[in-house]
């Protein structure tokens, strides 16, 4: 895949393949694809280039500290940096053996899938690049596997009304980086609903849209009844499809602190050196003058100076800056860091703040709570998608493989990497295993390393009546 930042919506030979896309929600998504890349670029650090004014006899300082990427990795690291527990749960006992058997089959896949890291780097692409798409792939002779694709690799259409059910979405990326269109291979692949059926067509292209390389463009029946797509929208209101990047937000106070700090560090170069300023001085004597430790100076007055000669002696002083802006400018650099922080909910705790602090799981979930509230928000894009992830995978396994196609209900545990009292909750978790709240194997799962949970609570039943 080439580089982000290549891509050129207008010129580019993408629109081509992207004119399928339909429609005011289609044409909107297209459109902003350019200004996605734009705020990957921002937060990679090549964005946050400026203009130096010219004229100047100096070089002004550039120095970038990227924040924005930081708060963005904390931000999503706080909200996936514990995989959510997601669990298959029965609605009647006679649900309970294939509910199991589905839920192992669930791990499984997410263990090969690497869920736990995609989940995490989906998360960023979504607040960066305002929306990510969640895909199911497999099927037949191939294991069935989830993945992630960002907002520039994908375009989508909804039904007319219905906007949160897929019609058509498309996922491309250019393979190469030729001028020539003829030269130029894009990959793409389209499902698009048909009659009630799920078509894939799937093909490398050259920049005229036509198929190349036994690319032969036919619409293969998946077997299934939706598209195993799903699109998650970061923030936006009631029907956006585009949604809003958290980076945006941070652009304008990113670029006042990396000119702040620029500026600084052009103060402090011309102000860090005292200047030798001579008084009445001889031009003669101040040419053989040498600036060294220890150095002898032979000063002469002038004599041409006008006045009283003997009120009149040559003098050699020392001019040094005097720092009179550095309180202002830490309380506004401070303010501009806080300012970003606060955007994003994310606390701005360092060892120096956390002094006097008692760390006890309540009061570090008290320092996070906003953006505890923060994360909450976004679950309620997140979590009907793994919702929805979990049932997409029993239905699909029950059309390539056979098996059970029960209607679970799903359970998606959000999970935070705090200081929590964990003793507290496991004593809770206990009390529900002991009232027929929860199974013993899913408190295994939760707080064992165990491989099989069913094995282990075997195990753990065949010792207890051994003792017995």
């Amino acid at each position: 895949m080439i580089e982000k930042g290549v891509y050129h919506l207008v010129e580019s030979p993408m629109r081509i393949l992207l004119a399928e896309i339909a429609g005011v929600y289609g044409q909107s998504v297209l459109e902003d694809i350019g200004n996605t890349i734009r705020l990957y670029d921002f937060y990679d650090g090549k964005g946050q280039d400026w203009e130096l004014p010219r004229g100047l006899d100096y070089r002004p300082t550039k120095k970038r500290v990227n924040l924005v990427k930081r708060l963005i990795k904390k931000e999503a690291g706080f909200m996936f940096g514990r995989m959510p527990e997601i669990t298959y749960c029965p609605l009647s006992r006679d649900q309970e053996e294939p509910a199991a058997e589905a839920q192992a089959f669930l791990d499984g896949v997410l263990r090969g899938s690497g869920f736990k890291n995609k989940l995490v780097r989906a998360a960023r692409d979504c607040f960066i690049g305002k929306r990510v798409a969640l895909k199911i792939s497999g099927g037949g002779d191939r294991p069935l596997r989830v993945s992630f694709r960002p907002s520039f690799e994908f375009v989508y259409s909804v039904a007319d009304d219905d906007c949160d059910v897929l019609d058509k979405i498309i996922f491309f990326y250019q393979t190469n980086n030729e001028a020539e269109r003829e030269n130029q291979r894009i990959w793409k692949q389209k499902y698009f609903m048909r009659d009630g059926r799920c078509f894939v067509n799937e093909g490398v292209y050259n920049g005229y849209g036509e198929p190349v390389e036994g690319s032969t463009g036919e619409d293969v029946d998946t077997g299934l009844d939706f598209i195993p797509c799903y699109v998650i929208v970061n923030d936006g209101l009631t029907g956006d499809l585009k949604g809003e990047s958290d980076v945006e937000e941070l652009m304008d106070l990113q670029n006042a602190y990396n000119r702040l700090i620029s500026d600084d560090a052009d103060a402090l170069r011309f102000h860090m050196f005292p200047q030798t300023v001579a008084v009445d001085a001889k031009a003669e004597s101040l040419e053989n003058i040498r600036l060294s430790p220890g150095a002898l100076i032979d000063l002469q007055t002038d004599p041409a100076i006008a006045g009283d000669s003997q009120s009149r002696q040559a003098k050699l002083l020392t001019l040094e800056a005097g720092f009179g802006y550095s309180e202002r400018f830490e309380a506004t650099i401070n303010r501009t860091k806080n300012d970003m922080y606060d955007l994003l909910s994310v606390p701005n705790v360092s060892l120096e703040q956390l002094k006097g602090l008692m760390q006890s799981g309540k009061s570090m979930k008290a320092l996070y709570w906003e953006l505890i509230t923060r994360c909450e928000d976004k679950w309620c894009a997140w979590e009907p998608a793994l919702a929805w992830m979990a049932r997409a995978i029993v239905r699909m396994r029950a059309v390539y493989a056979g098996g059970d196609e029960s209607d679970y209900a799903v359970n998606v545990e959000h999970l935070y990497p705090i200081l929590e009292d964990d003793f507290e909750e496991m004593t809770n978790d206990r009390q529900e295993v002991a009232a027929g709240l929860r199974s013993p194997t899913s408190y295994i799962r939760k707080w064992t390393v165990a491989a099989d949970a069913e094995s282990e609570w075997q195990r753990v039943k065949d010792e207890t009546r051994e003792k017995r």
